[in-house]
């Protein structure tokens, strides 16, 4: 594996995991999210702690920059389709045991979180996609 490659594509999907969970759960989402809180309430913090926020970004597109180079992706196309199809299964998968195990999500927030996950993961896919590419030999 090109070990240059993995860490490109981990920062460049960082950077699109924030900016993108930014737009879309910061902005676009957040009254919705904040009319559809589980049983329990709003339960974010008053301040976000930024190292952790982008740690689990950088996390995020290491991840899929992990993927995608183990899977031979290197198109923007290819990371979009990927992108879109790992981050519907694995929001699926975590906001259905959040939601099966706790009450701090309402069915309305899973269905928008399911949905906001694929956008993201498909964008950031499509990103790294396209940063790990590279010139063709």
């Amino acid at each position: 594996m090109d070990i240059k490659k993995l860490l490109i594509g981990a920062v460049a999907g960082g950077v699109a995991f924030f900016l993108l969970g930014w737009l879309i759960y910061g902005m676009l989402l957040q009254d919705f999210m904040k009319h559809n809180p589980g049983k329990i309430g709003l339960i974010g913090r008053a301040e976000e702690d930024f190292v952790f926020l982008v740690a689990g970004q950088v996390l995020q597109g290491l991840l899929l920059s992990y993927i995608l180079l183990k899977s031979n992706v290197s198109s923007l196309g290819g990371g979009l389709v990927m992108g879109a199809v790992i981050g519907l299964l694995l929001g699926a998968a975590i906001d259905c045991t959040i939601y099966g195990t706790t009450i701090i999500m309402s069915k309305k927030g899973l269905a928008a979180d399911v949905i906001a996950s694929t956008v993201i993961w498909a964008v950031a896919g499509a990103v790294i996609g396209l940063v790990i590419g590279g010139k063709k030999k």
